[in-house]
């Protein structure tokens, strides 16, 4: 027999309107559901286990109740167990990770476009000496037909 009623099945007895109450239960990392049928109360649970699911916040869990299961009233809150940590979920080092590198990434981002932008403002300024991509290659090319007849020079 199951511990917990899964979401399907939530749904249908809330559109049969057999859902006689809600509680919401804090516990360590989130806040869980009781459905109330009767004389029965049981959780409701996650999709694939046999157990309560959680939620890590109280505005989510409302927001699931109301839209997913079209529950809007809610007996009582408790909050005598609640704790931000969960001791049941595992650590995300690959988050912390993955939002370093996002912040790398937006740090050289700013400093590039500032870079683009010391460029631009730059260019527009009328003691700026610029060289034209002709005057460029042409200072190139003398600059190679030197080096060239150099080396020659040294055979």
């Amino acid at each position: 027999m199951n511990q917990t009623i899964d979401t399907a099945t939530a749904r249908r007895m809330a559109e049969a309107g057999t859902i006689r109450g809600v509680s919401i239960i804090g516990q360590p990392g989130g806040w869980s559901v009781m459905l109330k049928t009767g004389l029965l109360e049981k959780p409701l649970g996650s999709q694939k286990q046999d157990k309560p699911r959680t939620w890590r916040s109280l505005d989510t869990l409302t927001e699931y109740l109301r839209k997913d299961l079209s529950i809007v009233r809610i007996d009582g809150i408790d909050a005598t167990h609640h704790s931000n940590a969960d001791v049941n979920r595992p650590g995300r080092p690959d988050a912390a990770a993955r939002m370093k590198r996002a912040h790398e990434a937006a740090a050289y981002d700013a400093w590039f476009r500032a870079q683009v932008d010391a460029g631009i403002k730059e260019a527009d300024d009328p003691a700026t000496q610029w060289v034209s991509h002709e005057e460029s290659m042409a200072r190139m090319h003398k600059h190679l037909d030197q080096l060239e007849a150099r080396a020659k020079g040294k055979h």
